[in-house]
């Protein structure tokens, strides 16, 4: 098993979180992993994305140019992103704030209402939880206790009272994702 993701939008938006989240899921599941990070010098509201590896192998390189999955949150990461999902691979994206929709034929495209679904929620802190859930959903790379194993990891000691809210998230994310095409390449 290796994938291969990119998840990309915003400062603020919980990209990083999740990756790290991910990341530390994978070596709770004895994978190999990497995770790296790119962000612009802003806090909240620059670009930020990061590219997370989990495979049963040695990883070769952490710099990847095609992947198996994009996680999608704002319009400039779908414009830069969407062409380098390999054929076949998985777009999963939020529809706030994005004016064009993903157009290609050769990928399954998925949409999950997060933001949407944070606020009816009355959490906004717990948006990349719900996508975070939708991946999973899609992709089951992970067992649902390593998940949470890499979320208590990932998150300070400080903010564990936070777990059951973020679980009740990812479990809601597994819910409410939507297809928007699919193909079978």
């Amino acid at each position: 098993m290796k994938e291969e993701i990119i998840i990309a939008g915003f400062g603020g938006q919980g990209v990083l979180s999740m990756g790290k989240i991910l990341a530390y899921s994978g070596v709770m599941q004895g994978q190999e992993v990497s995770w790296m990070p790119s962000y612009g010098p802003e806090m909240r509201g620059g670009t930020a994305n990061v590219t997370v590896v989990l495979s049963d192998n040695r990883i070769s390189s952490p710099i990847l140019h095609a992947f198996d999955t994009a996680i999608i949150l704002n319009q400039q990461s779908m414009d830069k992103f969407e062409p380098l999902v390999k054929p076949g691979g998985l777009l999963l994206y939020d529809p706030n704030g994005i004016t064009r929709h993903p157009e290609r034929k050769d990928i399954n495209i998925f949409m999950i209402e997060a933001a949407e679904e944070a606020a009816q929620m009355k959490s906004a802190k717990t948006f990349n939880m719900i996508v975070l859930g939708a991946f999973l959903k899609l992709k089951p790379v992970m067992k649902m206790e390593n998940v949470l194993l890499g979320l208590k990891k990932s998150l300070p000691e400080r903010h564990h009272h936070l777990i059951p809210m973020n679980e009740k998230a990812i479990k809601r994310g597994l819910e409410i994702v939507k297809e928007v095409s699919v193909v079978n390449v």
